[in-house]
């Protein structure tokens, strides 16, 4: 699903918004999270999963055009861990 998937997909499931509203809503939801994952926090959606960072050691990486090595910094990247909920209906028979 993609952005605009979400976003027709919230208007059919609130007919009284606009639909400038609900796309406001969902840039707020995605900010908010955005901000606090960039300050080093946690997100956690109860029913649906928990979002946060994780760092990654400095390595030794390759340029795959010259085939050089190259230094790769440490860096923190976002994780996402599905709740038990989700991971229930994901593995339904």
């Amino acid at each position: 699903m993609i952005r605009s998937e979400l976003l027709q997909a919230l208007a059919q499931e609130s007919p009284g918004m606009r639909s400038e509203e609900i796309e406001r809503v969902v840039d707020v939801f995605f900010d908010e999270i955005g901000k606090r994952l960039a300050e080093g926090g946690r997100v956690e959606l109860r029913g649906f999963g928990a979002f946060s960072t994780r760092e990654r050691e400095p390595r030794k990486g390759r340029n795959p055009r010259t085939g050089e090595s190259v230094e790769v910094p440490s860096k923190r990247v976002p994780y996402f861990k599905a709740g038990k909920e989700m991971r229930l209906r994901l593995n339904a028979d």
